[in-house]
């Protein structure tokens, strides 16, 4: 069943760009934003990260830690990171546990090919671990306006 606003956000652990661990219960006491994007440089996730990126001190100053997840690995990650300047960690998801834990790994179409990946979704959990908000029409180049709202 989806996740909805006022549920338990799934705790986890993974590891960020550099291989270091990360788990949401590290967070508890922070508002935490977990999105979810479909891949490392490509043009709606790099629109996505650097509205995130351009927006990050109101987003610190809100009271929030940036997390993004894909299933790219570490190495994608850290490419991603330093050549758009990325001020927040990305979670490498290669075995595919934190998408399907938050319901964000479902089939896709394009151009006439199915396949698994990524529904870009963002999850914005409160202090207590609990889903403040739930974004699934994410506008890429206005992401932190959503957030923020």
């Amino acid at each position: 069943m989806a996740l909805q606003i006022g549920d338990a956000a799934p705790d986890f652990e993974t590891r960020d760009q550099n291989g270091n661990p990360v788990r949401l219960s590290d967070y508890r006491g922070k508002k935490v934003v977990l999105y979810f994007y479909p891949k490392d440089d490509t043009p709606g996730c790099t629109a996505e990260a650097c509205n995130l990126r351009d927006n990050y001190n109101y987003l610190l100053k809100a009271g929030y830690e940036v997390l993004g997840v894909s299933v790219d690995d570490e190495k994608s990650h850290q490419k991603f990171i330093k050549k758009h300047n990325l001020p927040f960690a990305l979670l490498a998801d290669t075995d595919q546990k934190l998408v399907t834990a938050y319901d964000v790994w479902h089939e896709k179409s394009m151009y006439g090919r199915k396949f698994m990946g990524i529904v870009r979704t963002t999850f914005v959990i409160d202090e207590n671990g609990i889903l403040s908000d739930i974004i699934t029409k994410v506008d890429n180049e206005n992401h932190t306006e959503q957030i923020l709202k």
